[in-house]
């Protein structure tokens, strides 16, 4: 019988498992997709089908360039690639958890600084499309969210502009908020998103230890550390996102009713950044099916909070259904009306594989083989579920198997919606970060290889791009 926490023997034999035929088969669909993607996306750009993305998939220009964060880059990636997988098994875990919020929060500041202070920070946020740019106009908080809805469609006088309108006003708040506080302007408000989109290096390893995966939780971190996504981390309101996402379901994942109300704050808190959370809600579920403790009281606890954050927000005037309506309007008078459904359906997957990294499909593959095979990383009998779904002492797939699972379940229902077409490179990070919690099945030998990939995919797109937020 295996100790509690360890990871098993992967399904197949450890000493072919790296050189495993799989591995390439599916790192040849991926690359397949994403070549097909940029070709049919220049065939189509070449013909005005109205892309709205220059280089697709990804909504940026092509501009091979460096800066001088690419030293720095270099040097982050080497140290995590070489160290990394090694140390992260032995470390005392708070040191672990300090040092890999410093690694990624390094990471994506080099990646930043590639395009230079101003071009990769500063400026980023300041656009007339971003939230900055409605900031000064916001001198009265309760009648702001009170008019909130009314200023969503275009082309009105006084519409918002364009991430603005389409967010519920929970995101314009957080600049608010920061510019109330003394950190106004552009490079406040990158250096927050880039720090508290670090934290998923921290809150998602937090998660899997709570939910009695100890060993996946140390697997996954190196991986975290240098997420291909932190392209996007700094600066776009996105990586932020992704933060308070992961801290709310990291809370939900703990012993204790508070925790679990904190955790639904957080992720009530989360809705009114993003009508797409409601796509968080398998995240919740598997978080709450696999925590240890009384589930029903976690699930109370956590409803009871996230019911409050929305109890505040009508009270002021702001309806989030009324908001989504106007929203799905707003979102067809500009260029989703002209982005072609047949080529983002599939092409925001190769998007994806840039978030994520080239790791995601063969780790995808090994946490489904080893669901198969009945060898989980973490598998743990599991008590009469809140639900009443789970009948007692049932073995079920642990959090390295459902919680990729639920992630990818919530990418295609947001690809197949419609509503994300293009630019879902960085609307992808709250979920990506948990789809790679499936590289915890990947053989440890292997870990420096698949590392160095992902470091490679994030400095290409880097410095052949001149990415967009």
């Amino acid at each position: 019988m295996r100790p509690a926490g360890t990871l098993p023997r992967s399904p197949a034999s450890s000493a072919g498992a790296t050189h495993d035929r799989g591995y390439l088969v599916v790192l040849a669909v991926e690359g397949v997709l994403l070549g097909l993607a940029v070709a049919v996306g220049a065939v189509l750009n070449a013909r005005g089908a109205g892309l709205h993305a220059d280089a697709a998939p990804v909504y940026a220009t092509w501009g091979p360039h460096a800066g001088w964060g690419t030293p720095l880059a270099l040097l982050v990636a080497a140290l995590v690639v070489g160290v990394g997988p090694g140390w992260a098994r032995t470390a005392r875990w708070g040191v672990l958890l300090t040092v890999g919020w410093l690694a990624a929060v390094a990471w994506t500041l080099a990646l930043a600084l590639v395009d230079g202070w101003s071009a990769g920070l500063t400026r980023r946020l300041t656009v007339q499309a971003e939230y900055l740019h409605e900031v000064p106009g916001v001198t009265d908080i309760p009648r702001m969210l009170a008019g909130f809805t009314d200023r969503i469609l275009d082309f009105g006088p006084d519409s918002w502009s364009t991430h603005t309108a389409g967010h519920p006003p929970g995101a314009l708040l957080v600049f608010v908020g920061l510019d109330r506080v003394g950190l106004g302007g552009g490079t406040a408000a990158a250096l927050a998103c880039v720090l508290v989109g670090a934290t998923v290096a921290v809150t998602v390893p937090a998660t899997l230890r709570a939910l009695g995966s100890a060993d996946a939780a140390r697997a996954v971190l190196p991986f975290l550390v240098l997420l291909p996504g932190a392209v996007w981390v700094g600066a776009s309101g996105d990586g932020l996102f992704a933060g308070v996402v992961a801290a709310g379901l990291a809370l939900l994942a703990r012993r204790g009713p508070v925790v679990a109300f904190a955790g639904g704050l957080l992720l009530g808190f989360a809705l009114y950044l993003s009508y797409g959370f409601v796509l968080v809600a398998p995240l919740a579920l598997v978080v709450l099916a696999l925590r240890p403790g009384r589930r029903r009281a976690a699930l109370l606890a956590g409803a009871v909070g996230a019911v409050a954050v929305t109890v505040v927000f009508v009270a002021v005037g702001f309806h989030w259904w009324v908001g989504y309506d106007r929203v799905v309007a707003r979102y067809h008078q500009g260029w989703a009306a002209d982005r072609p459904y047949g080529y983002w359906v599939w092409a925001n997957l190769a998007a994806l594989l840039l978030c994520a990294g080239p790791v995601l499909g063969p780790a995808l593959r090994r946490g489904l083989l080893a669901a198969r095979a009945g060898r989980r990383a973490d598998a743990r009998p599991v008590g009469r579920s809140w639900a009443g779904a789970l009948p007692d002492r049932v073995r079920v797939a642990g959090p390295t198997v459902l919680l990729p699972a639920a992630a990818m379940l919530a990418v295609a229902a947001a690809d197949l919606s419609g509503m994300s077409k293009a630019e879902v490179e960085r609307i992808w990070l709250p979920f990506a970060v948990w789809a790679l919690v499936a590289t915890a099945h990947l053989p440890a030998p292997a870990h420096r290889w698949w590392l160095a990939g992902q470091a490679l995919t994030a400095l290409a797109v880097n410095h052949l791009l001149r990415t967009v937020s």
